[in-house]
């Protein structure tokens, strides 16, 4: 078996640790004399000839090795090795003679090679080698975007294909962390399909997954009992539908948390179960958002604005984004409409969309009514012009059919105010 460029350094490795081993064992077969002293210089003790011999010997390689060293490589190898024979005894000798090179083929078998020491990294390599690695592209240690994982990850990938935006989830510190992690046809998968069953369409799939991608660290048994919970309480697979799809944290809520939600809107409001099921349908945040709004508000509307119980009812069923408003928006504008224009509370509560319009608009077209003579809102009155159509109709509608204008004469006006 031929070795590679790379193998013949460990195979001369191993020959020296052989060596080394099969050196020791030679040293440990002699008896150790003991504290014999040198021949010629102590006569004590007599000594045989094979120990003065060897003693000799000793003194007669060191000379040899000394004279050596200055001579060239091959007649140094050759002296070398007969001056070492003469320190040994005939029958190690003979053995010695006897050994011969080890064979590549049969001493240094594949399985023997496996177990010799890694390469070292700093170990040249031919040219013709080194050009045949290819490396691939690193993972970087540290990004702020995602988009320098895609390259590397399937699960971004697809995820892309599908429409999720990347650039809006990497603004959360957790987002890249959860999805890195995550193997698309075990983690995610199970998660679309579930999604597609409640109703989200393959086109809407990115988009909600831009807004919720935490619902991947959701169990799905989980969300299947949530599902079942909602169900429970007669919500159709429409209603589901719709309220996954405005509200997308809304499955990551736990079945306890629906549940205290609907019971209170239902207590707090005193709304019978289907006008409670309507009120969340068409506002499903108001199962994940905070509640604390939705108290202030009611507060707002009995004490400060001095709307009836039964006023509040009709309204927030109508309208029921008004549980949820900025306090000061809903404080303006029922302040402008009430005691600028003049619109009682009954009437209000017929038209509750004015606390969902902007107020300068309002402003703008009752000045401009004002200003041609024609704001008059009781309806016992001849020319009434109604909140819902002050707020609701374009503008072009609005100065032809209400303010009996054209669209030049209310911009003009506009540019005084």
């Amino acid at each position: 078996m031929a070795l590679s460029a790379q193998q013949v350094p460990r195979w001369f490795n191993t020959i020296k640790l052989s060596s080394f081993i099969k050196a020791a064992q030679l040293r440990r077969s002699f008896p150790r004399p003991r504290k014999i002293p040198l021949c010629g210089f102590s006569t004590q003790l007599p000594m045989s000839s094979d120990i003065c011999l060897l003693h000799r010997g000793f003194k007669t390689y060191r000379t040899s090795s000394l004279w050596n060293s200055s001579q060239a490589t091959n007649s140094n190898r050759q002296e070398n090795h007969s001056a070492q024979s003469a320190l040994l005894p005939s029958g190690i000798q003979q053995s010695q003679k006897t050994q011969k090179l080890p064979n590549l083929e049969s001493e240094l078998s594949p399985e023997g090679l496996d177990d010799l020491p890694p390469l070292s990294p700093l170990q040249p390599i031919p040219e013709e080698e080194a050009v045949q690695i290819i490396a691939g592209s690193p993972l970087p240690p540290l990004s702020f975007t995602l988009r320098d994982y895609v390259d590397h990850s399937e699960t971004l990938q697809k995820l892309v294909l599908l429409g999720v935006d990347l650039s809006k989830i990497e603004k959360h510190p957790d987002a890249a962390n959860l999805l890195l992690r995550l193997d698309f046809e075990k983690d995610i998968k199970q998660i679309l399909l579930f999604l597609k069953d409640v109703g989200i369409e393959d086109n809407e799939l990115g988009t909600f997954l831009t807004k919720n991608y935490a619902i991947f660290s959701e169990d799905l048994e989980n969300l299947k009992t949530r599902v079942a919970y909602l169900q429970s309480k007669n919500f159709t697979k429409a209603d589901i539908a719709q309220m996954v799809r405005n509200a997308p944290f809304l499955l990551n809520f736990s079945v306890e948390r629906l549940d205290n939600r609907l019971g209170f809107f239902q207590k707090e409001l005193e709304l019978s179960v289907k006008k409670t099921r309507d009120l969340v349908v068409r506002l499903p945040r108001l199962l994940t958002g905070s509640l604390e709004p939705v108290k202030e508000n009611m507060k707002v509307y009995r004490l400060e604005l001095g709307f009836k119980h039964n006023e509040i009812q009709h309204m927030i069923t109508r309208i029921p984004k008004m549980l949820t408003v900025n306090k000061r928006k809903l404080t303006e504008t029922f302040d402008y409409v009430h005691n600028v224009m003049s619109i009682p509370h009954h009437i209000i509560v017929k038209f509750p969309q004015v606390f969902n319009t902007k107020l300068f608009k309002v402003k703008e077209r009752h000045l401009f009514l004002t200003y041609l003579g024609r704001a008059q809102y009781d309806p016992a009155k001849p020319n009434y012009i109604s909140l819902d159509k002050l707020v609701s109709i374009p503008d072009k509608i609005f100065c032809e059919e209400i303010a009996k204008a054209s669209v030049q004469d209310f911009n003009k006006f506009l540019k005084t105010l």
